[in-house]
């Protein structure tokens, strides 16, 4: 499932978070790479530190208080933000994210994919986020303080930023339900009995939903 979530951040903090990046060093992307990506990867990455703590804990919270974010991804753990800049023809070709990912307090299974764009559109040319898949390829190019998330099952790249600068904060979540279609299901009856609620109020129809999404979740959830 992939879910395009609009206005994740605020405007301000937008602005907030690319001041930070503005006053940090950046380091050979390569680095923080597998050693299969890295073959295809080209980008800078903003080097470790107080700035990379800072801007990542505002991007963070943002996405923990955003519902549909929750509904979507169901995040045991997140991991911390990684900020990436591609400008100047460079580009990330195909390749899988690392199934298991380091994080401070040990290791985690990656099954959500995401990336949180930071910069607006139409100030670069190129650098569309490509999931590929057997259908054919799909591009992606939001609005800035919009994110995506996706299976890190899949194979994907970024296209080739032929002008201008493209920023982005690229994370990844371990989820309470592992299973994709299952997050799929939980995502669409979640949908569908908040727009129940918004029409009609907590009704019997309501109830019988959340019953059956309650209990899904239940059923499902690795604690």
């Amino acid at each position: 499932m992939i879910v395009c979530i609009a206005d994740v951040l605020s405007a301000e903090q937008v602005a907030e978070v690319r001041e930070l990046l503005a006053k940090g060093s950046y380091i050979d992307g390569k680095q923080t790479a597998g050693w299969h990506a890295r073959l295809v990867k080209e980008n800078s990455q903003l080097a470790a530190g107080d700035v990379a703590t800072r801007a990542s804990t505002i991007v963070h919270n943002a996405l923990m208080e955003s519902a549909v974010f929750q509904a979507a991804v169901r995040p045991r753990h997140l991991r911390g933000m990684l900020f990436s800049r591609y400008s100047g023809g460079q580009t990330y070709g195909s390749h899988v994210d690392d199934a298991l990912m380091r994080t401070g307090s040990g290791t985690m299974r990656s099954d959500v994919s995401m990336t949180v764009f930071l910069s607006d559109p139409e100030n670069y040319t190129g650098g569309e986020l490509v999931i590929e898949g057997p259908g054919g390829e799909q591009t992606y190019k939001l609005d800035a303080g919009s994110v995506i998330t996706y299976p890190s099952t899949t194979l994907h790249h970024v296209a080739p930023v032929t002008s201008g600068t493209r920023e982005v904060a690229v994370s990844w979540a371990q989820s309470f339900v592992r299973a994709p279609e299952h997050r799929e299901i939980l995502f669409d009856l979640d949908t569908a009995r908040r727009s129940l609620f918004q029409r009609e109020g907590k009704s019997a129809e309501f109830d019988q939903l959340s019953k059956s999404h309650a209990n899904l979740l239940r059923m499902w959830a690795e604690t």
